[in-house]
């Protein structure tokens, strides 16, 4: 059990106990007054978070004993269709666990309350990561806060220590030193590759990742509203990766997801994979000491970072509990709430005060990864989920057309330019309707 784990209960409800005096408004307080239900959406439930939510629910229970919270677990696969339905027939939650990815859609809907007042005049103010803020107002296409950030990702790249170790290697620090450790660490016929590519289902964000690392290019639009997606830098990396495709990497690779190239990581058969900080839990439950991870390399013009979704709380506008279901907010994204989720799951807290935390200090990538998320140096390239057709263009058009690259069927340019035109429509399109 983790030393958050055994210390929390305490410190959550002397915290429960002081956001019931909270800046809200509340209708209802510790002491008395009519009891109220809360309704809360879990948009991943699972056995790794579902008990989680279940305990700091409890907590929060405590501290306010007239404000019950109803939990619902939801999957990640439905979470987007049930929360339509649900505004559709008038049945929203009164709060929901909402990604960045999720949030342009909620608030074309309408269905979200705007949280700037009232995160302004919260204790929370200031103590909020800023790089989450603003990728949660970019989400929302610049119209403000709809969205508390709770939790933050990041790209990384998982490699088998041991292996590197033995073949006298060092994480490396450029894509060229990624390239030639996988030639080395490549022996076919011992069924072992250095690398593995993602060329099946989130082929396309993750490519996007690794070529603004590489280019360091810092806006996704240029001045002019042009997708720098097809920047010359961005191709290069791209032409790069693609070369890897059966000469560090199984043939497999063209169809595989995450989960068959976590499977192979595991099995000893790729020594580097792709993934992000949401993958933790994982690789450290399988290959324990063996395996460790590093940043996406930077390239010769220094470094970007494609902003991962954010996962953090809404507050839905049909809600009759409105300041009880933001003292709920208030609490999760508090220091000890927060804290203890981030712990948990391996990632990174929004809430800065957690830093300070010994789990913190002692998480090795994920707090590199933090330290590059809030640098105030870093290119932080928002993508740009505000647009109707952002997943179309990089899930269902792309993730086919890049497989085409992988097998010598298209270019890397040609694969670029269609994406960067595709973005650059819908940009054009949703300012001329947004302004």
């Amino acid at each position: 059990m983790s030393s958050m784990l055994r210390t929390t209960a305490a410190a959550l409800a002397a915290l429960g106990l002081l956001t019931a005096c909270s800046s809200t408004g509340s209708s209802t307080d510790a002491g008395g007054g009519a009891k109220v239900t809360v309704t809360y959406w879990d948009n991943n439930a699972g056995p790794a978070r579902t008990p989680l939510f279940q305990h700091l629910i409890d907590e929060f229970e405590k501290a306010n004993p007239n404000i019950t919270v109803k939990y619902v677990g939801v999957t990640s696969s439905e979470v987007a269709e049930k929360y339509n339905t649900a505004i559709a027939s008038g049945s929203t939650p009164d709060v929901g666990g909402v990604t960045t990815a999720l949030l342009a859609s909620l608030t074309a809907q309408k269905a979200l309350a705007p949280l700037d007042e009232l995160y302004a005049k919260s204790p929370l103010n200031g103590r909020l990561a800023a790089n989450f803020l603003a990728t949660s107002k970019a989400a929302s296409g610049g119209k403000g806060l709809f969205q508390l950030p709770s939790s933050g990702n990041q790209d990384v790249i998982w490699y088998r220590a041991d292996k590197f170790k033995a073949a006298g290697l060092a994480a490396p620090k450029t894509w060229d030193e990624l390239f030639a450790d996988a030639a080395r660490l490549t022996d076919k016929g011992a069924n072992q590759y250095g690398f593995t590519i993602r060329g099946g289902s989130g082929a396309g964000f993750q490519l996007l990742s690794e070529a603004y690392a590489y280019s360091g290019v810092a806006e996704m639009f240029d001045a002019s509203g042009k997708s720098t997606v097809d920047d010359p830098r961005n191709v290069a990396l791209i032409e790069k990766i693609a070369a890897q495709y059966k000469a560090t990497t199984p043939e497999a690779d063209v169809s595989n997801a995450y989960p068959q190239m976590l499977a192979q990581f595991q099995a000893n058969q790729v020594m580097m994979v792709h993934h992000n900080l949401g993958s933790t839990k994982d690789v450290r439950t399988a290959l324990g000491d063996k395996v460790a991870g590093f940043l996406l390399p930077a390239g010769p013009d220094g470094t970007s970072v494609l902003a991962n979704p954010v996962d953090g709380f809404g507050l839905f506008k049909n809600s009759k509990h409105q300041a009880e279901a933001w003292k709920f907010i208030e609490f999760l994204d508090s220091h000890a709430s927060n804290s203890y989720w981030n712990e948990n799951v391996g990632q990174i807290p929004a809430n800065t005060e957690a830093y300070a935390d010994e789990w913190y200090a002692k998480s090795g990538i994920t707090k590199e990864a933090g330290d590059l998320l809030n640098a105030p140096g870093t290119k932080l390239v928002q993508p740009p989920v505000h647009l109707p057709q952002y997943s179309k263009i990089t899930k269902t058009d792309a993730e086919p057309a890049f497989q085409k690259v992988l097998l010598g069927k298209m270019s890397a340019a040609d694969f670029a330019k269609g994406v960067a035109d595709a973005l650059t429509k819908a940009q054009a399109d949703y300012k001329s309707k947004n302004g």
